[in-house]
C-alpha cells in the first residue's frame, strides 16, 4: 500500500511526538522515527533532511492536533488536516468560557499528558535553537489570539494583557499537574472551573 505525502508526514509527526515522550529529545532521530513508524530507512530524511526540519515537522503536527482538541471541545472540526479557525469558535459568556477551558485543561491533564510532555520538550529546545523559536512562537499565536478574542468578547478593558494571563494560568495548571510538583494530585475539573471563574471575575471586575 502506498502512503500519500500528507499521510506520511502525519505519520512521521505523530511518531516523532511519541518518541519525544518515550525517549526525550536525544532519542528523537531520523532513524528512530523510521524504525518506530515502520518506514523504509531514509524515509524521514526525505521529508525532513535536517534535525531542525524534523523538529519543525514535529511541532507542526502537534499544533494541528492541539487545535483539533480545541475544535473538538467546541463540537467542531478542522478541514483537510489543517488547524480549524479558532477565532470562529470563541465563546462569549463567562459560563461558556469556564466550561470550555475547564474541559480543555482537565482533558489535557488526564488524557493528553503525553502530547503536553512532547510540547515541553520542544519548548526547552526552542530556547537553544533560534530557528525553532520562531516556529514555536508562531504555532502558539493562534491560541493566544483566541484567548485575546475571548477576553474582548467578554468586555475586558485590556484584552491583550488579560488574554496573555488567561493562557499563562491554563498553561501553569497543566504544567504543574503533568510535569511539576503537583502531578501526583492533579486538580479536579470542578476545581479547575472554580479557579478559572475566580480568575475571570478578577480580570473583569472593573467592567
Amino acid at each position: 500500500m502506498t502512503i500519500g505525502k500528507g499521510a506520511r508526514l502525519d505519520l512521521i509527526g505523530d511518531t516523532a511526538v511519541n518518541l519525544l515522550v518515550e525517549r526525550g529529545m536525544r532519542g528523537l532521530t531520523h532513524r528512530a522515527v523510521d524504525e518506530a513508524a515502520g518506514l523504509p530507512p531514509g524515509s524521514t530524511s526525505y521529508y525532513a533532511r535536517t534535525r531542525a526540519a524534523l523538529l519543525e515537522v514535529t511541532l507542526a503536527r502537534m499544533t494541528v492536533r492541539e487545535a483539533g482538541e480545541f475544535a473538538e471541545a467546541m463540537a467542531s472540526e478542522g478541514a483537510d488536516g489543517n488547524p480549524p479557525d479558532l477565532a470562529a469558535l470563541l465563546p462569549t459568556s463567562r459560563e461558556a468560557v469556564v466550561d470550555l477551558l475547564a474541559d480543555i485543561v482537565s482533558e489535557a491533564i488526564r488524557q493528553g499528558r503525553d502530547q503536553k510532555i512532547a510540547r515541553y520538550e520542544l519548548a526547552l529546545e526552542a530556547t537553544r535553537r533560534p530557528e525553532l523559536r520562531g516556529a514555536y512562537d508562531e504555532a502558539g499565536r493562534a491560541f493566544r489570539e483566541a484567548s485575546v478574542g475571548i477576553m474582548a468578547a467578554m468586555g475586558s478593558q485590556d484584552p491583550v494583557r488579560h488574554g496573555r494571563f488567561l493562557v499563562a494560568w491554563c498553561e501553569g495548571i497543566m504544567f504543574d499537574s503533568i510535569a511539576g510538583a503537583g502531578w501526583s494530585v492533579p486538580p479536579s475539573r470542578t476545581d479547575i472551573a472554580a479557579g478559572l471563574g475566580e480568575l475571570l471575575d478578577g480580570m473583569l471586575r472593573a467592567v
